[in-house]
């Protein structure tokens, strides 16, 4: 399983370019590590009716900054219910992914799975271990990217911005049955150190833009970022 939240940065365009790249800025300080390039072809696909009456879905992510293309299956379960989901501020929900060959679109197809939706996911991420007392409670992984759609099946090269001026930020760490509430405050506490750029909420749940980000986002460019937390 893992906890993931998720917020946006909107604004004009001349502006959004500044708060991206103080969040970068904000991240690789407190992070301690350099950012990765993120260039996701992201397939998604759903069940024909010879598998069943139970919708099924599932997304391939081709990562297509690897000098050889790589593949993902992956696939995203119900988000944890009840009073214990509900007193944390993260999503909870399970997932399983693995890597696979560059046939698998073939196989999916032949299973009688069907094209869905592809997206092109570009931006940056940053991967780290976060820590509270010297003790590792969550391995974190932020992305921030745009969504793009492509214009002809499977080109990438031609993909179009799906909202212009938004840039999606997320959040996620894997847990466990045993450890997800530790990892959740984990990650509730990392994210405040971004409060003054954006605000991050569980997926579905609109929080809209922080009032501030451009003040911060004009400080955090002039200081240089952030203290590390590792």
């Amino acid at each position: 399983m893992e906890c993931v939240v998720q917020g946006i940065i909107e604004t004009q365009y001349c502006v959004i370019i500044m708060h991206v790249e103080a969040l970068e800025i904000l991240l690789q300080g407190l992070c301690g590590v350099k950012r990765e390039r993120l260039r996701i072809h992201e397939i998604c696909l759903k069940n024909g009716p010879n598998l069943g009456t139970v919708a099924s879905e599932v997304r391939l992510l081709c990562d297509l900054e690897q000098s050889e293309p790589s593949w993902t299956v992956r696939h995203v379960g119900g988000a944890m219910r009840g009073a214990g989901a509900d007193q944390i501020s993260v999503l909870v929900r399970t997932i399983v992914e693995s890597k696979v060959s560059k046939n698998v679109l073939r196989m999916f197809y032949t299973l009688g799975y069907k094209l869905d939706n592809e997206l092109l996911r570009v931006g940056f991420s940053f991967r780290f271990n976060y820590r509270v007392a010297n003790v590792i409670v969550a391995r974190i992984t932020v992305t921030v990217s745009s969504v793009n759609k492509m214009m002809k099946l499977h080109a990438t090269d031609e993909a179009v911005p799906i909202t212009p001026g938004i840039q999606i930020v997320q959040v996620t760490a894997p847990a466990t049955a045993e450890n997800y509430t530790d990892v959740a405050a984990g990650m509730q506490s990392f994210c405040e150190y971004l409060a003054p750029l954006l605000h991050l909420s569980k997926p579905g749940v609109s929080t809209g833009v922080v009032p501030t980000a451009a003040a911060a986002a004009a400080s955090l460019m002039s200081d240089g970022g952030g203290t590390p937390l590792q």
